[in-house]
Formats: structure tokens, C-alpha cells, sequence
């Protein structure tokens, strides 16, 4: 009896702590929970209106709010998205508000780029123009550059300075830019000379005229057809440059992140010709920043060179702009028919409706005696002015004076200072 009164005793006690694993907290088992597989620009749903910047945690896993690199006005794609933060990769501004380094020179390099496109960001406001005395403020808004899906440069770049005619456009001839890097059969100096001309072009204040459509034979760069392109075409500087010294580096990303990552860079040198004294008005040089050119993933080698170039171009603009712009804008009477003056300069130079336009002989150019180079073109006699009643056609003009009989096909027209 004693026996089995022991043994209904163990079996209660037995039975009351089974019952009391069920009850208590740490009888409890955990829940094992998969952590949701996400990729780079998945949607993640939020409960309140998410703002750029904004991170949130979801399954352990990292998720920031920020700009789409596949928008653009073009497509349907959101303009803000969730990515992973393991797998973000910001874009230039966004690249230099961050950390791009932990060395000393990329410290005092993002401290220099930091400086130089807070300054241009301050300044891109109002977009050129006003009299030539004045302090103006030109917006340089052109659009994203897409790579592969990649959003590459800001596309805003808005130096300020003086410069004469300010409300027209220059023409400018750019030659194809030779290549002296390893990858000649990749062809990146055709890509790099039409990333140059949409960079100008985008700016609002410069006409890459085709070489196509000049009657131009030989050495465009002979002072002969300088003069030419100067006086019947109205071409106020030639470029040419090369494309050089691209190197690249490519490693494998630590971690679960196993992603190639590459970064290069590239040397732009450019020469500018002033075609009204044929000769070199400035040598301008630039060198993309290492660490800015950073691309992940696929291809990101291919990336890196492309985006390498776009900061090279970003780079020189500035002083590229500076220096074409400081050249005075001038054009040439094309035709006359009766009182009707035809001028070979309209609405995408810049010129409008009751624009006054002062009228001129083709100048003598004046040479330094002491150094034998040319200083540049004095201004012909002056023949009378012309006011603009009309533009037509891509880029021409016509006006009237009461004085039509002085006038020839070869004189120059100025925009007339207000």
C-alpha cells in the first residue's frame, strides 16, 4: 500500500508541473520567425506617409526612404522607394554629405567638394540675363544623366559672373575628343564628347554647332578657317580635347553583401580656341574624385568608367562655361531683300522681337608687336542699326532701318548694349 501511495504522490507532481510549464512565461516556446527576403527598391508598406531619410526596421532588417534611381519624367516608376540600407548606394550630393572615406585625403576632398556645391547650390536661383553691367546669376538645368537605370550627376551647376551679351547664346564647334586611354575599343571618347555637348547644351547659354552642316575643308584649327567659322558662321570658340589616363578597381563587398564593387577614374584636357584671333584662349584640365565614382552590382565596372567621365565633365564646366561666355556674342547679316534685312541669328541664339541690334564692318585684327600674337578684332566702322521685327525658321531673324542702302552680307551685327 505504502508503494503505490508513493507512486499516486510522483505521478500528481508530475502532472502539476506539466501544467505549470504550460502557464508560466518561460515554459513558452518561441515563435521562429523567416526574415522576409527583400531586394534593392522594393516597396515596404508603412503606416504613416513616409519622408525622405526615414528608416525603419523590418524583420531585423534596415530600410531607408529615398530618392528612385530608375525615375525620371519619362517613365511610371515612384520617384521615392524603400531600399535595403545594406544595399544603398547614394548619389553625388548625396555621396559627399556622407562619409566617401576614412583617410585624410578623402576627408579634406569631400571637405573641398562639400564647400564648392554648397556654393552652387546657393547660386542656382534665377536663370541669366539683364545688361552687361550687372552681376549675373546663370542656371545651368539640365536634365539627370541615366545610366543603366543609375542616376549619375544633379544635373545643376550655376556659377556667377560678369560676362558680355548676356542673354545670347554662344556657338562653339567641338571636335571629337581623341582617346589615350587602355580601352580605345570600348570607344568611350565618342561617349565622352556627347556627354560635353549635352552637358553645354543643357546649360542654356551654348549652341554646339554640327560640323556637318559648314562647308569646312582641312584643319579646322588653322587660322584661316577660324576666321571663317568667326565671320560667316558665327562660331566664337573651337574645342578640342582629349580623354585619358582611366584606371579602375574592382573587389568583391564583405559580409552577406558579396556584390562587386568598383570605382575609377578619368582625365579630361581640354583646349579652347578663340576663333577671332586663332589661337589658344585657355588649356582646362580635370580629374574625377576616386571615391565619388563608387557603382555596385552588375556591370559596375562599365558604371564606374561612365560615371567617372560625368564627374570629369562636372567638373571642368565650370570653368569651361566661364570661358566661352566671356567671348561677345556677335552674327552676320545674311540677305537683304528690299527693306528687309535677313540675319543669319533668331530665337534659339537669344534674339527676340524689338531687339536692337547695331550694325558693323568686319574688323582688322591687332597684332602685339612686342610678342607678335593677336589680341583679337577690333569693331569695323559703324553702319547704323537694325531693329528685329520677326524670328522664323531654327535660328534666324529679319529686320528693318530706315537706312537699308549702307548694308551688306558681310557685315556684323552686335546686340546693342541697354
Amino acid at each position: 500500500m505504502c508503494k503505490v501511495r508513493l507512486m499516486r504522490k510522483f505521478l500528481i507532481l508530475v502532472l502539476i508541473l506539466t501544467l505549470a510549464s504550460c502557464s508560466l512565461p518561460f515554459g513558452k516556446k518561441k515563435a521562429t520567425q523567416t526574415p522576409e527576403k527583400s531586394t534593392k527598391g522594393e516597396r515596404v508598406d508603412s503606416g504613416s506617409e513616409p519622408k525622405p531619410g526615414d528608416i525603419k526596421l523590418v524583420d531585423g532588417i534596415e530600410y531607408i526612404y529615398a530618392r528612385n534611381r530608375r525615375y525620371n519624367t519619362l517613365n511610371s516608376e515612384p520617384e521615392y522607394i524603400w531600399y535595403r540600407k545594406d544595399q544603398y548606394s547614394p548619389g553625388l550630393f548625396e555621396s559627399v554629405k556622407g562619409s566617401v572615406g576614412s583617410s585624410s585625403a578623402d576627408k579634406k576632398e569631400r571637405a573641398e567638394l562639400e564647400k564648392r556645391l554648397a556654393k552652387l547650390e546657393s547660386d542656382a536661383k534665377t536663370k541669366g540675363g539683364g545688361s552687361s553691367g550687372q552681376q549675373v546669376q546663370v542656371v545651368y538645368a539640365g536634365q539627370p544623366s541615366i545610366v543603366s537605370g543609375t542616376s549619375v550627376l544633379p544635373g545643376t551647376f550655376a556659377p556667377s559672373f560678369n560676362y558680355p551679351s548676356p542673354k545670347m547664346k554662344r556657338r562653339i564647334l567641338i571636335l571629337p575628343l581623341s582617346d589615350q586611354t587602355n580601352y580605345q575599343d570600348e570607344h568611350l571618347n565618342e561617349l565622352a564628347t556627347k556627354r560635353l555637348i549635352n552637358r553645354l547644351e543643357n546649360s542654356g547659354t551654348i549652341i554646339c554647332v554640327d560640323p556637318q552642316s559648314m562647308d569646312l575643308k582641312g584643319d579646322p584649327l588653322t587660322p584661316q578657317t577660324m576666321d571663317k567659322l568667326n565671320e560667316l558662321y558665327g562660331i566664337q570658340a573651337v574645342i578640342k580635347g582629349s580623354l585619358s589616363d582611366i584606371y579602375i578597381t574592382t573587389s568583391r563587398g564583405d559580409g552577406r553583401d558579396e556584390k562587386e564593387v568598383s570605382m575609377a577614374v578619368s582625365k579630361l584636357s581640354l583646349d579652347v580656341y578663340n576663333t577671332e584671333t586663332g589661337s589658344i584662349l585657355r588649356q582646362i584640365n580635370a580629374r574625377n574624385p576616386f571615391s565619388l565614382s563608387r557603382e555596385r552590382g552588375d556591370m559596375s565596372p562599365e558604371k564606374a568608367k561612365v560615371k567617372a567621365i560625368d564627374l570629369t565633365i562636372e567638373l571642368l564646366s565650370d570653368d569651361l562655361l566661364k570661358t566661352i561666355l566671356s567671348l561677345d556674342w556677335h552674327a552676320r547679316i545674311a540677305s537683304i531683300d528690299n527693306d528687309k534685312i535677313y540675319i543669319n541669328a533668331g530665337r534659339l541664339s537669344g534674339l527676340g522681337k524689338g531687339d536692337i541690334l547695331e550694325v558693323y564692318t568686319p574688323g582688322e585684327q591687332i597684332i602685339d608687336k612686342t610678342t607678335a600674337l593677336p589680341l583679337g578684332k577690333t569693331k569695323g566702322s559703324y553702319k547704323g542699326e537694325l531693329e528685329v521685327v520677326d524670328v522664323f525658321g531654327i535660328d534666324a531673324s529679319w529686320g528693318k532701318t530706315g537706312r537699308t542702302g549702307s548694308f551688306t552680307s558681310i557685315d556684323l551685327v552686335y546686340l546693342k548694349k541697354q
